[in-house]
């Protein structure tokens, strides 16, 4: 009988708990030479400018990292998702900005054999990996989002995150919703996430927030104003000016008076 194979913390066992060997530092490096090619030492410094925190950058244009991301991953002889899954905890493990751009991309790539087991996986990474709205965003907005889209039952999840006494990942509470709901989903669950953030202290956790609002504003747009008018009062003002960003001049004054 084949054995059954699983991610666990990076390494690759199946399900007598024998670890499994996979060739995943020769494609490790070989992002990491390309990558090394394309170095901008002045596109570093003008990344690091939209960083309040210290964010490891090396200086790649982000349409030479997207075109890396994709010619590595067609020329893969195997795409088996552990392996792809083992790359990506490699990429996101060094938080390089990056190294954890490819390893959003390719973990996106494998959205259709997503399965309920990847949830602790992915959870993993953000609270261990992802350091910098950038990554957290790339991640959440695509890998998570897809992942809610097959399995809603996990927004329970995404609730508990905001809780959560890492920022990103209650940033990621939010962001995660942020393509489903420009779909036109899970518009309920957005006002109870943003409830839940209302008074957050950090500004990153408000600005995710506040962005799913404005994103959602675009279906709903009387739903967001009514909740910010009964919130105006102990929201944040930068929170308060994303959700409302979209909407028309005489909207805004009300909500901002």
């Amino acid at each position: 009988m084949a054995s059954t194979k699983k991610l666990v913390k990076g390494h690759m066992i199946d399900e007598d708990g024998e670890y499994k060997t996979f060739r995943i530092d020769s494609t490790y490096h070989k992002i990491q030479s390309k990558l090394s090619e394309k170095v901008s030492v002045e596109h570093r410094k003008s990344q690091l400018r939209f960083f309040k925190e210290s964010v490891d950058i090396i200086g790649v244009k982000s349409g030479d990292v997207s075109k890396i991301a994709k010619e590595i991953y067609n020329s893969l002889p195997d795409k088996d998702k552990l392996f792809i899954m083992s790359v990506c905890e490699k990429l996101f493990s060094s938080k390089i900005l990056e190294e954890s751009f490819i390893a959003c991309s390719w973990a996106y790539n494998l959205r259709k054999e997503f399965v309920k087991d990847d949830f602790p996986t992915f959870e993993r990474w953000i609270e261990n990996y992802i350091t910098n709205w950038a990554a957290c965003d790339t991640f959440c907005n695509h890998t998570m989002g897809s992942f809610i889209d097959y399995y809603p039952e996990h927004i329970e999840e995404l609730k508990r995150w905001t809780k959560s006494g890492n920022r990103w990942v209650r940033r990621a509470a939010a962001v995660s919703l942020i393509i489903p709901v420009k779909e036109g989903r899970f518009k309920d669950e957005v006002f109870e996430i943003a409830d839940l953030l209302l008074d957050d202290k950090e500004d990153m956790v408000q600005k995710g927030y506040g962005w799913l609002l404005k994103v959602c504003s675009h279906n709903y747009r009387d739903e967001v104003f009514e909740f910010v008018q009964k919130r105006k009062h102990i929201m944040p003002r930068i929170a308060l000016r994303y959700a409302i960003e979209k909407m028309p001049p005489e909207m805004k004054k009300l909500a901002m008076s």
